[in-house]
C-alpha cells in the first residue's frame, strides 16, 4: 500500500477531528465539550486540533458545514425520488417530522449561534452559511417546481427563507415540547405549491 503524502495524511486528520466533534457537540453540546476531549477520542493529541483548527469556533463552523450538508442530502432523499406533488409532500412531511426539533441539531445550532455572538468574524461565517442553506433549498425548490412544471409566484430564494424561517422556529420550539406537530410548515409547504399551481394554469 502507497504511503499517504503529508497532504493527505493532514486531509485525513481534518476529517476525524471534525467527525469527532460533530459526535459530541451533538450528543453532549458545543460549549461543554473541550477541544482536549475531542483530539483524545479522534486518538490525536490537542496540538492535532490547533493545527487544524485556529480556534473551537471554527472546528465548530466545520461541523456546522458537515451537519447542513448531510440535512440537506436527506431532504433530497426524502423528497425527489416520488414523482407526484403528494407524494413528494409526504416525503416532505415524514423529513420534517424526523429532523426538525432534533435536540442535538437544535441545540449546536442556537448554542453556537449565542456563544459566538460577540465576536463580528464568526457572525459574518453564519450570515454566510445561512445564505448558502437558504441557496441550497432555493435550488431544491425549484427542481421541484420545474420537474413538476410549476410556475413559482415568488422566487425560490424567497419561498425558501419563508420555509428556513418557519422551520428555524419550529425546530426551536419542538425542541422543548417534541409532540408539537410540524403541520404548519406542511401547511406552508401545500399554500405555496397550490399559489405555483394557480400560476401554472392559463388563464382562460
Amino acid at each position: 500500500m502507497a504511503r499517504m503524502t503529508r497532504k493527505e495524511s493532514h486531509a485525513l486528520t481534518r476529517e476525524r477531528l471534525v467527525e469527532t466533534a460533530k459526535r459530541l457537540f451533538l450528543a453532549d453540546g458545543y460549549n461543554v465539550t473541550p477541544l482536549e476531549k475531542v483530539a483524545t477520542e479522534a486518538g490525536y493529541s490537542k496540538g492535532a486540533v490547533y493545527s487544524n483548527f485556529a480556534t473551537k469556533h471554527e472546528l465548530g463552523l466545520a461541523v456546522l458545514d458537515v451537519v447542513h450538508v448531510e440535512r440537506a442530502q436527506s431532504l433530497v432523499d426524502a423528497v425527489m425520488p416520488h414523482d407526484t406533488i403528494a407524494e413528494r409532500i409526504e416525503g416532505f412531511a415524514r423529513w420534517a417530522d424526523e429532523n426538525i426539533g432534533d435536540v442535538g441539531w437544535t441545540a449546536l445550532e442556537v448554542e453556537f449561534a449565542t456563544s459566538t455572538r460577540h465576536l463580528p468574524e464568526v457572525r459574518a461565517e453564519l450570515a454566510e452559511r445561512r445564505t448558502t442553506l437558504t441557496t441550497m433549498l432555493a435550488t431544491v425548490i425549484q427542481t421541484q417546481s420545474d420537474q413538476l412544471g410549476l410556475e413559482l409566484p415568488i422566487p425560490a430564494e424567497d419561498a425558501a427563507l419563508q420555509l428556513l424561517s418557519l422551520g428555524i422556529g419550529l425546530g426551536v420550539q419542538r425542541a422543548i415540547d417534541p409532540a408539537l406537530p410540524i403541520s404548519a410548515i406542511v401547511d406552508l409547504l401545500r399554500s405555496q405549491i397550490a399559489a405555483a399551481q394557480t400560476s401554472a394554469t392559463p388563464e382562460g
